[in-house]
């Protein structure tokens, strides 16, 4: 069985805070003992969509880029700082009605698990009116059955914070899932 584990990092908490900063695409997660164990930011003028993570202490953790300079639907590689390797990509479902992003095996292209907007409604709002995106979403984790295995919650805020919870992960790459969740809200307020 593949492993998905980022070699740089031990995101083994069921539970971490989101928070952007006030300016840009500029990222810090906290685990449950409030410790900041991720730190990231978009790249500016890129010609591809890039966002290079490192850990709490500053050591470089893992990338995720754009699969291509117009990425439509979203199709973002995970690449592990420390290995060189592809842990997992991160494709969004295109579609109005649903903000939908599935956690793929990189070689495979096996489903891992699916991160899915919990409200139909205010995803088609935030894809017709910008000033829905001021709404915090709701987002469902769920294993390759289908079966749910955590949550991301937005919180009201003059800054984007959101709540990342795995309730039950055991065929759910923690890590890999966790990294992805970290970064729906830049993909998402494109």
């Amino acid at each position: 069985m593949p492993s998905y584990d980022i070699s740089t990092v031990d995101l083994d908490d069921d539970r971490y805070e989101v928070r952007q900063s006030l300016i840009r695409n500029k990222y810090a997660v906290r685990d449950s003992a409030g410790d900041v164990v991720l730190r990231g930011k978009q790249k500016l003028f890129r010609l591809k969509e890039e966002f290079p993570f490192v850990t709490g202490d500053g050591a470089d953790a893992f990338t995720v880029k754009a699969g291509g300079i117009t990425d439509i639907a979203g199709n973002y590689t995970i690449t592990d700082a420390g290995t060189g390797e592809e842990i997992v990509v991160l494709d969004e479902d295109l579609s109005l009605f649903v903000e939908n992003w599935t956690v793929r095996d990189p070689e495979t292209g096996e489903a891992l698990a699916t991160i899915r907007s919990k409200s139909r409604l205010l995803s088609v709002l935030r894809h017709v009116v910008g000033i829905a995106n001021l709404i915090p979403n709701r987002y469902e984790i769920l294993d390759a059955d289908g079966d749910h295995v955590g949550d991301v919650r937005g919180k009201f805020s003059l800054r984007d914070a959101y709540t990342v919870t795995i309730d039950d992960a055991s065929d759910v790459p923690r890590e890999a899932v966790v990294a992805a969740a970290c970064i729906l809200d830049a993909l998402e307020n494109e």
